[in-house]
């Protein structure tokens, strides 16, 4: 198959791109010079959808203000609708780490608009004396005006599919703790005995924790609804015509349904990458939290016979090569290292904020690349936690009642009516004999076995104290 070219010209010189190729020159320059993930920005699919979504706004803003021709904004809001819905994804080819603070990308998008703006106008790719990529779809803007708020859109997109994976698990965890409500379990402080629970209060405390992290979530996540839409270059607001910002955003909050706000100080709104390290804080949180369930979830199921086998993991896969029968927690494990990863990303989150110099950051191209993983990875995280782990889950109860019967935290909740000399007497004896310290109240006569049985009760135990 012969492939054929169309010449397209820069400050560099003159360069052959594919015909059928819906991106130009200054993209096909930042391929080149950008292989350094393997992933382009066609790999974020809320991104390229953002940009679009920026790009129409923009067009829409300048017709209205008579920048642009009734026919030009219309052309160019056809093909963003086109990328919107979906189409030509795959002309994004930039990989998403680059130098330029997101010019490749910014880039990238006016080109593959252009093109297919022309082609509706009844035009040929390249040709852009009909239409242009930086005269026209780029009108009013700048990368570091476009770049963000493209940013902060897909980010708040793909934050709801955050929280939504995580009510799943939520909601997971709370099912398990009412099942589990009448199952009686040791708790342990510094993984010893500590005093008697039962297993669903174990498990609501994950619900609980997964749901103040949503509201944290959706806190962090108000703060990117403020954009620099109309800032241009720095914030001075450069070659953008009065009554741009606010129109462009405008357009911008009703394409995306979303309510943006333009920030108040357009220079510190180009600078300040602040909001991005909050958001990543947000999903440390998040992470340290997920890893700490998994902590526990792998260690109440240890075993089957040498570990403490509290409950037990759906088994998923095989778990050895060598060992027959084995049966791993590889779902737990699995978001344990995407908890590690999103810690990592926050390192690299906040030095890209930190190595910002005077009116521009240079590197939010990495801080998105590293957002949208922890982002992405956390929302499969939670949609594989709950769906082939969490609801799986079994309690092994006779295992757990017999921990408590010998465990001799159980003195602890019998100090109220045996007192502490004699529960402590109990304890020592129950440990040197390995008796269980229920058997040794009975046996002294200390509890009569009817008030024994109402103490070590689950409603007994479980009562939430004031």
């Amino acid at each position: 198959m012969t492939i054929t070219y169309r010449r397209e010209h820069d400050l560099l010189g003159d360069r052959d791109i594919p015909s059928d190729a819906y991106w130009g020159i200054h993209t096909l320059r930042a391929s080149e010079n950008f292989p350094i993930t393997g992933q382009t920005i066609a790999s974020y699919p809320h991104l390229v959808t953002a940009l679009a979504a920026v790009k129409e706004a923009s067009a829409r803003a300048n017709e209205e203000l008579g920048l642009i021709t009734r026919e030009k904004a219309k052309a160019i809001a056809v093909a963003c609708q086109d990328i919107r819905e979906g189409r030509l994804h795959d002309q994004f080819i930039v990989d998403v780490v680059q130098g330029g603070a997101g010019t490749s990308t910014n880039m990238n998008a006016n080109e593959v608009i252009a093109n297919r703006a022309l082609e509706i106008l009844g035009g040929t790719k390249g040709d852009y004396k009909s239409l242009h990529p930086n005269e026209d779809v780029n009108l009013s803007q700048s990368t570091n005006d476009v770049y963000p708020t493209a940013v902060k859109v897909a980010t708040i997109v793909a934050a709801q599919g955050l929280n939504d994976a995580m009510s799943v698990l939520r909601e997971s965890f709370a099912a398990k703790s009412a099942e589990f409500r009448d199952v009686l379990k040791m708790g342990r402080t510094q993984l010893q005995d500590a005093v008697p629970m039962t297993l669903g209060q174990e498990f609501s405390t994950y619900a609980v924790m997964l749901a103040e992290d949503q509201s944290r979530l959706a806190e962090s996540v108000q703060l990117l609804h403020e954009i620099n839409l109309g800032a241009t270059a720095i914030g001075t607001g450069l070659n953008a015509p009065a009554g741009y910002a606010e129109a462009a955003r405008r357009h911008l909050a009703s394409i995306t349904g979303l309510p943006l706000v333009t920030a108040v100080n357009l220079i510190e709104a180009t600078q300040d990458c602040g909001v991005f390290v909050h958001l990543s804080g947000v999903l440390k949180r998040i992470a340290v939290k997920l890893s700490k369930i998994c902590n526990d979830l792998r260690l109440l199921s240890s075993g089957p016979r040498a570990g403490l086998g509290e409950i037990n993991l759906p088994p998923m896969q095989a778990g050895s090569s060598i060992m027959p029968g084995k049966v791993n927690p590889v779902i737990p494990e699995a978001v344990n290292q995407v908890a590690f990863e999103v810690i990592g990303n926050d390192s690299a989150i906040t030095m890209a904020a930190e190595a910002g110099q005077l009116q521009l950051n240079a590197f939010e191209p990495i801080i998105l690349h590293s957002l949208s993983e922890s982002i992405t990875h956390l929302r499969a995280a939670c949609q594989i936690l709950a769906e082939r782990c969490v609801r799986g889950i079994t309690a092994n109860t006779e295992t757990l009642r017999r921990t408590v019967e010998n465990s001799i935290g159980l003195a602890t909740a019998l100090n109220p009516d045996i007192g502490y000399g004699a529960a402590t007497s109990i304890a020592q004896e129950a440990l040197a004999t390995g008796r269980g310290v229920a058997e040794l109240v009975l046996e002294k006569g200390l509890i009569p076995a009817e008030r024994l049985a109402l103490l070590l009760s689950p409603e007994k135990i479980a009562l939430p104290r004031a």
